[in-house]
């Protein structure tokens, strides 16, 4: 009960700090530029989020519904897994039935095991990044959670046809496919938890 109210409490402090004003510049395909404070509806456009102190922030893949532009502009997902997983399988299950955008970052070697450590504190996988929150162990409640407090849709609007990027190692230096396009750039999310209650949930290395 008392980890239900500690997350509740995180939920409702995300919602209270989300942004409340967005100005929109809207690049549109002949190279008009319209600024506008509603979320703009075209998906052929470029579209940038100006925050009110001014700061600026593009709206990713024009592809995608401005909903998970936006979401993935200020919270983008990272997932973090090995092979022969389960609990890795059944986090990519969750994020792609939820429709959430996200890349993914191989563990494989020991070189990924230490980076991993690094990143998260501990060398459970899957694990989950929202912004710059760490989920460790997969805990489809929390992580629910923790998407519902970035904006991310409860059903999914991605595309039929959109498809994560490469999966690339976690650890630099190791030679791998080319990289997908640069992440957007993250901003602070809400302040959760220290760690997820579903440290235990995977596999440790």
């Amino acid at each position: 009960m008392l980890r239900t109210r500690q997350l509740a409490a995180a939920i409702t402090l995300a919602a209270t700090c989300l942004p409340a004003w967005s100005l929109y510049k809207v690049i549109g395909p002949d190279g008009s530029v319209t600024y506008t404070d509603r979320p703009p509806v075209a998906s052929n456009a470029r579209i940038t989020s100006i925050g009110r102190h001014g700061e600026s922030t593009p709206l990713g893949d024009a592809s995608l519904p401005l909903e998970l532009r936006q979401a993935s502009a200020r919270y983008p997902v990272v997932l973090y897994a090995a092979a022969e997983c389960p609990p890795c399988d059944s986090a990519r299950t969750l994020l792609q039935q939820r429709g959430v955008p996200y890349r993914e970052r191989a563990v494989a070697s020991d070189d990924d095991t230490l980076a991993l450590e690094r990143l998260t504190g501990a060398r459970t996988v899957p694990a989950l990044t929202v912004g710059q929150q760490v989920l460790r162990g997969l805990s489809p409640a929390d992580w629910n959670a923790y998407l519902d407090a970035a904006g991310y849709p409860r059903e999914s609007k991605l595309p039929r046809s959109w498809q994560p990027p490469a999966v690339t190692p976690l650890a630099e230096g190791r030679a791998s496919p080319p990289p997908a396009a640069a992440e957007p750039a993250q901003v602070p999310p809400p302040a959760p938890p220290a760690a997820g209650p579903g440290d235990d949930a995977g596999i440790r290395f």
